[in-house]
């Protein structure tokens, strides 16, 4: 499995798309050591089943068309609730508020590492090319 700078860019990709298209609450974790699932994970909010599955269909395409790669495996899109999109070491998980709460997954990787993205340089590099 490949460092956090080999993956870094699909990281930040995600992370990006996903904030581009209104999800809340992203968290980008490092969990290595912690399971044996997958190196990384990208958990974010979804405000309804819709905007769930328009979330991930919009990583997937993205990530596809810009980084040539595709999940190795996708779940729960048919109801959107929670939609996984596998990636190998890093897994994606697109989850309305409720169901992240219930299922207590923040807590659950509370010791994970988070990964933190500048977002201050994303809005510098913005006011630049308005």
């Amino acid at each position: 499995m490949e460092s956090v700078m080999g993956r870094e860019t699909l990281l930040k990709k995600i992370n990006d798309l996903l904030d581009s298209k209104k999800a809340e609450d992203i968290s980008v974790l490092d969990v290595r050591g912690l399971t044996s699932l997958a190196d990384y994970f990208v958990i974010a909010s979804a405000n309804s089943d819709v905007h769930a599955r328009a979330l991930a269909d919009y990583v997937e395409e993205e990530v596809k068309k810009t980084l040539k790669e595709v999940p190795h495996h996708v779940e729960g899109k048919e109801l959107g609730r929670w939609v996984v999109l596998d990636y190998g070491d890093t897994i994606v998980h697109i989850m309305l508020p409720d169901v992240r709460d219930y299922y207590g997954i923040d807590w659950l990787w509370s010791d994970a590492k988070k990964i933190e993205f500048n977002k201050e340089n994303q809005k510098e590099e913005n006011k630049e090319n308005s």
